[in-house]
């Protein structure tokens, strides 16, 4: 079992890293494999809403971190996705490379245990912990819980490795997600097959 945590911060070593990396030394106790993927500090584009995806199945502008990204949480079996706090959201461009990956993959990643976690230095975590999990919860992802919302507080590294509750938090993630990942291990009912998908459109009457 692998879990694939992703660092949605331009600094591959600030306090999203810091936060991620406590749920890895959870997993990891537990027998679970981790990778980190590592965004970048590269420009990336928002979905330019051209449709070329739904024939092809991947998205058409194709940059590296999109497919590296696609390809990583499709052979995981579960993924924390982390991201620093801007202007009370995630960091802009994370939800523009999410976007696009989730927007394609539509079925891809149905019931893959999943969980965000944010690093703020004082407010904006819960607005970005719920902006974060909507990618789950439309992609019908189970979504990992932990104690209280994820997130950890501090302006650098080590004000995070100050905050005891948070990384407790952080721990207690990656206990949860090991649990659910042996549980579906062990087999269990197959998931109920969904019907066929039903979309209201009040512009048609319907």
């Amino acid at each position: 079992m692998k879990v694939l945590l992703v660092n949605g911060s331009p600094r591959s070593d600030g306090c999203t890293f810091t936060a991620l990396s406590e749920v890895a030394g959870a997993l990891e106790k537990n027998g679970v494999d981790t990778e980190f993927f590592q965004i970048g500090t590269q420009p990336i584009s928002g979905c330019l809403n051209c449709g070329k995806c739904r024939m092809g199945g991947r998205c058409v502008i194709g940059d590296p971190v999109y497919n590296a990204l696609l390809d990583g949480i499709t052979a995981a079996d579960g993924v924390v996705i982390g991201s620093p706090v801007y202007f009370s959201g995630p960091n802009g461009a994370l939800c523009a490379l999410l976007d696009r990956v989730f927007f394609t993959s539509i079925g891809k990643f149905v019931h893959k245990p999943a969980a965000c976690v944010v690093s703020c230095r004082r407010g904006g975590a819960s607005a970005s912990f719920d902006r974060l999990n909507k990618y789950f919860t439309i992609s019908q992802m189970p979504v990992v819980s932990s104690q209280y919302w994820n997130s950890v507080h501090g302006f650098t590294p080590d004000d995070v490795r100050r905050d005891l509750e948070g990384l407790q938090i952080m721990r207690t993630l990656g206990n949860n997600m090991a649990w659910l990942l042996k549980c579906i291990a062990a087999g269990g009912p197959p998931p109920v097959p969904e019907a066929e998908r039903v979309h209201t459109s009040f512009a048609d009457g319907k």
